[in-house]
């Protein structure tokens, strides 16, 4: 036994090593398992919440709770229940009847249950499911069944007789296969029953090969056997059920020795030999009944440890692979269960139609609702953000992309991958980020040159448009300083005439505004006191000696001048704007000069 079991052991690790897991790492060999995995995930074809009906949002909520699947599935264990007991039983058939009474009430609620979800979830909504689908095809089985139970049991009981179309030995095994497929939709009800069916499912899909080449080596040991131990007398485990005297019997016989079943007791009752057997001298083997000790010895020995020892250890191999794939802790998983299921629920979300498949553009909005280890935060992770989003884009060149795509590529996003990769696919997927990070740099900057054009141009249009509103503003106040200056013309050419100056006014309350000024009543009569009081100096001056005639003369003008000139009241009158004091000095100043001239060339 113990070189038994080192055999064995030699024969899983070749196994390992001819596959190459053997020589893998721990983070490679998650990475293996991770793949694995994601291929087996598939998306939820659950339809969203309807909100547009109250009673399919009622249907809804019940169908989904918790409580509600738990309840189905303690429907599924009591309806299995039933079949501890045989119900065609020749002695009391009413057990027989009452239990299959109860598998109708049992059929009964599984539709009930089957309308509600199509109810909450629409028909469409309802086949999108595969699970759905297989719920639908028992219930339908077992409908079937109710109706020719009952329909049977009440034509017997309208006639007295009996119909006779089906044994009760065939409807009650229908109704067995139903009972028995409707305990398989349990698996998909809680989450360890899925995990150990998938783990057998994909066991038998791996080892397809090994299972066709064992079951070969048995059809070829069948034959061999028929050939061989076809006409050995019977024996004590060899009869009329188990022989080789037909290739199927045989067939059976050696699944019979695959289970390890007696294989050494018929071996034994193929190696009989004379007095037991019937012997012929000079016979052929197949003449006579007997067996033989050396080809029954390794005939048997060989298919036993070929096939108990070898083939089905390899078998045993594969599953405690997959075992471990599905069965493995959450903080070994480079990417949990918990993790998956919450990105089922999110493509869900984002999913409407439950195809499968999802526009590029909803990709963005779908990496923002993930939580837990696949979570990417646009704020503080935007580099890594815009390269995920690109190799989105340009995997299927900007069309749709599927449940496995994006999920494919979170995985990487999420694991180190120069620990977890193996050399080939580390250095495909090396320059495959060195090419994302290298476009989407060039797309950066493409972005950044086209806003800083954006604000030139809009930089631009503002200046041009201030400056055209500049020039606007200046061509008014030009035309408003010409207008203003036109009029200021026209006033001093009508001041002008009327012998009017116009005095600046410097008032602080209006800086650059003129006024016009009309001398006051005071400063005319303070003017014309100035001016006698001149007339008398000169008068003085002109009567000392050595003055002739002439001054007299000049005296009588000028007082004549001085009487003959009107009041000051009279003269504002007559000049209603009066001259500055400054014109009136120069005048009197050049007046004196001439008169003082004038004078000293009369006295010469």
């Amino acid at each position: 036994m113990i070189g038994l079991t080192l055999f064995v052991g030699v024969v899983i690790a070749n196994y390992s090593e001819n596959k190459g897991t053997a020589l893998l790492t721990v983070d490679q060999r998650r990475w293996q398992d991770l793949k694995n995995r994601l291929k087996i995930a598939q998306p939820l074809h659950l339809p969203p919440r309807p909100e547009n009906s109250r009673i399919r949002c009622f249907m809804y909520d019940v169908t989904q709770h918790i409580y509600f699947k738990r309840f189905v599935a303690f429907l599924v264990l009591a309806n299995s229940s039933l079949l501890c007991y045989p119900w065609a039983d020749d002695e009391d058939t009413s057990i027989g009847m009452s239990l299959a009474s109860v598998s109708i009430v049992f059929t009964m609620l599984f539709m009930f249950e089957v309308v509600m979800k199509m109810i909450a979830l629409t028909p469409k909504g309802y086949w999108q499911s595969r699970r759905n689908r297989y719920d639908l095809l028992v219930t339908a089985l077992g409908v079937i069944w109710i109706f020719l139970f009952v329909f049977e049991k009440t034509f017997e009981h309208l006639h007295k007789t009996n119909v006779g179309n089906l044994p009760s030995e065939y409807k009650y095994t229908y109704g067995y296969l139903i009972i028995i497929l409707r305990f398989f939709t349990i698996t998909g009800k809680h989450a360890t029953l899925k995990m150990l069916m998938l783990t057998v499912l994909v066991s038998m899909l791996k080892s397809f090969f090994i299972i066709m080449g064992m079951f070969l080596l048995i059809v070829f040991y069948a034959f061999a056997g028929v050939i061989m131990f076809g006409c050995v007398k019977h024996g004590e485990n060899i009869g009329r059920h188990a022989n080789f005297k037909t290739a199927w019997k045989a067939v059976e016989m050696l699944f019979r020795i695959v289970t390890g079943e007696d294989w050494n007791k018929i071996m034994h009752d193929c190696m009989v030999r004379p007095p037991f057997c019937t012997y012929i001298k000079h016979a052929t083997y197949w003449e006579t009944d007997c067996g033989n000790f050396s080809t029954a010895l390794i005939y048997f020995c060989s298919f036993y440890v070929i096939i108990t020892y070898i083939v089905l250890n390899l078998l045993v191999a594969i599953i405690m692979e997959n075992f471990s794939l599905f069965y493995s802790s959450e903080e070994d998983a480079l990417i949990s269960h918990t993790d998956i299921r919450n990105f089922q629920n999110t493509w869900n979300i984002v999913d409407t139609n439950q195809r499968g498949v999802i526009p590029v553009r909803r990709v963005k909005f779908l990496l923002r609702l993930l939580k837990g280890r696949l979570e990417v935060d646009p704020e503080k992770d935007r580099l890594l953000f815009k390269h995920m989003c690109y190799e989105i884009e340009k995997l299927h060149n900007g069309e749709d992309v599927t449940f496995h795509d994006v999920l494919s590529m979170l995985s990487y996003r999420s694991v180190d991958i120069s620990k977890s990769l193996q050399l080939e696919e580390l250095l495909a997927r090396q320059e495959l980020e060195y090419i994302i990070e290298e476009e989407v740099a060039k797309q950066t900057i493409r972005q950044w040159l086209d806003k800083c054009l954006k604000r030139m141009r809009m930089k631009n249009q503002a200046t041009s448009i201030i400056t055209n509103l500049r020039k606007t503003n200046e061509q008014i106040m030009m035309r408003d300083q010409e207008a203003e200056r036109r009029e200021e013309k026209e006033r001093e050419k009508a001041a002008a005439k009327k012998k009017v100056i116009i005095i600046p006014d410097r008032s602080p309350s209006a800086p650059g505004a003129r006024k016009y000024l009309v001398p006051s009543l005071s400063e005319v009569t303070a003017g014309r006191k100035g001016d006698e009081l001149k007339l008398r100096k000169r008068h003085t001056k002109l009567q000392q000696p050595g003055g002739k005639g002439l001054s007299n003369v000049t005296e009588s003008v000028e007082l004549d001048d001085v009487r003959g000139q009107d009041t000051p009241e009279q003269e504002v009158a007559a000049r209603p704007i009066h001259l500055s004091s400054s014109t009136i000095e120069v005048k009197d100043w050049w007046k004196e000069v001439l008169t003082y001239e004038s004078g000293s060339g009369d006295d010469e």
